[in-house]
């Protein structure tokens, strides 16, 4: 069993991401808008975001009341969705070209309403309609919608709108202000208007041409450094744009438009130094079918049955339950620390059948790589760009007795032999017992340069109140950017053997960047 905590060659993403330069807020002003954007060595510089009186706490806990009023109150796909699963991956790795200082929990939804729209509330909880999601023409564009609102997070633009209204009366008035601030004159709008009690002034503070301007530029750097041409964000709003008229999209009305906005992207990327972009993928396009057929509904069909409580009736049945501590798939190991960080969590006897794999496979999408895995096994990623792939038997308390955790660094670590050796020794520091059991050996991994061996640990799991044997296959890769990427794949001696077909295809399937 791997355990305790430890920093293994540093921070995946966070090292990627040293954010040089920011540009403080005014002095003597807690609201003080981003400065221009600054270029550092390694491209643009996201702004300081200002520091608004309204704590980190206190808007995490107003998103989370609003996001719970969603979930009564429209259609939500569940977590076990291939397009919830794809928005997620999306948006986590966008979310993880954030640095940990101005990071927030961000937490990503599909609600399965036809028009092109999206929101976001503080805290990091956001809302992706299929309607977005199905207009976007490659993933690029999906990811332009999703950064965009990222940064209105990031700028905390809807605690500093609250606050300018004086909507800090406690917590309750907080949530109301910015969900009413957020959420417009749509469907989600009347529904929070009915359902917390907004009143008709605090549709005004609708975000400002001021505040989709900062979202653009800021969004546009987000873009730029998870691989992304953040043209694709101005181009998808100038294409929804062209549809005006009767019918035309609600993100014209929610996000008022700041001037011309490729123009605007044209003259901030100009300077910005050349990066060859991704554009789309198979997984956005298999999503996007997916997405296709799911049914969607009006926003008037919505609101119509918003207030029998129907919705809320259907996301239950249909297993869209809103978890404000994350999806409910195991917890993900952050990236450079150990596997099983909460300590010697242990398990009972669990039988092979619960955890096989069935159903085929699926595709993940990390900040760094992209990997297949098996569709009845579940995934979770964290902030830092780290994720564990585990079947729902198979993990627990924070420890994994089947699956995969995946994990690495962006740092210059020298000869790939040397950096693993270096990471096998730190997990034999924070693992006693552990022992290596093959000598390490070359391997060929998505065109990279690996290294793979075997590692003998004690599993979670007991027996007689004895733990099994457990196998840990680590395979090393050296990244395309510099810097490394580590796989374990975990399982108890006795059922390793049975699994191991299936972690070597999530292996082959592996695409790092």
């Amino acid at each position: 069993m791997l355990r305790n905590r430890l920093v293994v060659l540093g921070l995946l993403c966070p090292s990627l991401l040293v954010i040089t330069g920011c540009a403080p807020g005014a002095s003597g002003s807690s609201l003080a808008p981003p400065t221009a954007t600054q270029i550092g060595a390694q491209g643009p510089v996201l702004p300081n975001p200002g520091n608004p009186p309204i704590s980190k706490q206190q808007q995490i806990q107003a998103g989370l009341q609003a996001a719970q009023q969603v979930y009564q109150q429209m259609p939500v796909l569940p977590d076990s969705s291939p397009v919830t699963q794809y928005v997620r991956a999306l948006g986590n790795r966008l979310a993880a070209q954030i640095p940990q200082q101005y990071s927030w929990p961000f937490q990503f939804h599909v609600v399965a309403e036809k028009d092109i729209n999206a929101f976001a509330l503080p805290g990091g909880q956001m809302f992706v309609n299929l309607g977005a999601i199905t207009a976007a023409d490659n993933a690029a564009e999906l990811a332009g919608v999703m950064a965009h609102e990222m940064s209105h997070v990031y700028l905390q633009h809807a605690a500093k709108m609250a606050v300018q209204q004086q909507q800090t009366q406690g917590i309750a008035a907080v949530g109301a202000g910015i969900l009413g601030a957020i959420l417009g004159n749509g469907a989600a709008g009347n529904i929070a208007n009915a359902a917390i009690g907004i009143g008709a002034n605090l549709y005004e503070l609708r975000y400002s041409r001021g505040d989709e301007a900062q979202a653009d530029a800021t969004g546009a750097i987000i873009m730029y450094k998870a691989g992304y041409n953040p043209r694709a964000m101005a181009q998808f709003f100038q294409k929804i744009e062209q549809q005006g008229g009767p019918g035309a999209p609600q993100f014209l009305s929610d996000h008022p438009n700041p001037g011309n906005r490729v123009a605007a992207v044209d003259q901030e990327v100009a300077e910005w130094p050349a990066k060859n972009f991704t554009n789309n993928t198979q997984n956005f396009i298999a999503a996007r079918r997916n997405a296709q057929g799911v049914r969607a509904y009006s926003a008037q069909q919505i609101q119509q049955q918003a207030q029998s409580g129907y919705w809320a009736r259907m996301n239950q049945q249909d297993g869209a339950v809103f978890n404000p501590n994350g999806t409910g798939a195991p917890t993900a190991t952050p990236a450079g620390q150990a596997p099983n960080q909460a300590g010697p969590s242990t398990m009972g006897n669990i039988s092979y059948s619960q955890v096989a794999p069935r159903g085929g496979m699926q595709s993940f999408q990390g900040s760094v790589f992209t990997l297949s895995y098996p569709a009845n096994w579940q995934a979770s990623s964290d902030q830092n760009g780290g994720a564990t792939i585990a079947p729902a038997a198979g993990a627990s308390g924070g420890s994994v007795a089947y699956g995969v955790v995946i994990g690495g660094t962006s740092q210059n670590v020298g000869a790939l032999s040397q950096a693993t050796q270096s990471l096998v020794q730190s997990l034999q520091q924070s693992n006693p017992g552990m022992n290596v059991a093959s000598q390490p050996s070359s391997l060929n991994v998505a065109g990279q340069q690996g290294e793979s061996l075997m590692l003998r640990s004690n599993s979670p799991i007991t027996l007689n109140g004895q733990p099994l044997a457990e196998t840990d296959w680590l395979v090393t890769v050296a990244r395309p950017q510099g810097g490394l990427l580590y796989m374990i794949f975990i399982a108890p001696q006795r059922d390793f053997g049975r699994l191991r077909s299936t972690y070597q295809t999530m292996l082959n399937s592996l695409q790092v960047r």
